[in-house]
């Protein structure tokens, strides 16, 4: 376990590596990582920095209060709060994050089930404030679907799914993974979605300080061809005070687009009826078991 409390930094990226045998991510103390499919050089799903010094993520979760404008995230990255602390846990085939600030404490627990090609992120939001909430939750990826971002991006495409709701991304660059299909989706609760990456950053924004949020306005749906692209998707959350609500995200990749749907449709409903949804209770209950047994006692505590 690590305490990212004020100005305390790991000495370098601490990474949990998960995975099965298909399929898998690393993940850092701050949040940062990447996931692949098959080969984890020549098939990444979203782009793998190497940089151990800003360690840049190209995933993100973020939080917003829709009648403030704060906006802040679950994780070290890609928006550090310095006052409230951030705790990372990495276990044997999980890691589990937890932070409370803006009266909301957040903990978000990501997994890959033993069978399927999925990379499971459940966050869980629990309403400390006193009042009610009104927030959007909103799940950013940057697709590569290749060996490198800046070569594999003009040749994707990306496209909603109208039945699931579901960010697909399709790769027509040749090659030994060529022609592969990805999804995003937030377990079928988003209201609003981008396939653009321009439109979601801003010209020259950062996942720091992205333009769609900071202005506060829905993702306007765009989607196709010739983008930057990527995968948002945005939920809004009402939180009664000392409510709970959890919301899950999951990138996948596929070979066709109809068996991706398949796979999509199941794992919308918030019971995830299909058998990860076994791996997912049962990951949960081995991070709860492991945290609250092993790791209050023996926090890592870097500057």
């Amino acid at each position: 376990m690590t305490v990212l409390a004020e100005s305390l930094r790991t000495p370098a990226p601490w990474i949990n590596v998960i995975a099965n045998p298909s399929f898998g991510f690393l993940v850092s103390e701050s949040g940062s990582g990447h996931t692949w499919s098959l080969n984890s050089h020549e098939n990444q799903l979203t782009p793998w920095s190497n940089d151990l010094v800003a360690d840049p993520p190209g995933e993100a979760i973020y939080i917003r209060d829709e009648s403030t404008g704060e906006v802040w995230s679950p994780t070290a990255l890609p928006i550090r709060d310095e006052v409230a602390p951030y705790i990372a846990r990495h276990g044997q085939g999980y890691s589990r994050f937890h932070h409370g600030s803006h009266g909301i404490l957040a903990e978000l627990l990501q997994f890959v089930p033993p069978q399927d090609p999925i990379k499971i992120s459940r966050l869980t939001l629990r309403n400390d404030s006193g009042r009610a909430r009104r927030l959007s939750v909103t799940a950013y990826a940057e697709w590569v679907l290749g060996s490198s971002r800046s070569a594999s991006a003009p040749y994707l495409i990306t496209e909603l799914d109208p039945k699931t709701g579901a960010i697909f991304a399709r790769s027509v660059l040749g090659g030994e993974f060529g022609g592969r299909i990805a999804f995003a989706d937030l377990s079928g609760r988003q209201t609003s979605i981008t396939g653009d990456r321009t439109e979601f950053l801003g010209r020259n924004g950062t996942l720091a300080r992205p333009a769609a949020l900071e202005e506060g306005r829905p993702l306007s749906g765009k989607q196709g061809a010739g983008l930057d692209p990527c995968a948002a998707l945005q939920a809004l959350i009402e939180l009664a005070p000392g409510a709970s609500t959890e919301i899950v995200f999951f990138p996948r990749p596929d070979g066709k687009q109809g068996s991706s749907a398949r796979i999509a449709g199941p794992l919308s409903p918030p019971q995830l009826e299909c058998r990860s949804c076994r791996s997912y209770k049962a990951v949960g209950q081995l991070a709860q078991h492991r945290a609250d047994h092993y790791a209050p006692n023996r926090p890592w505590i870097f500057s």
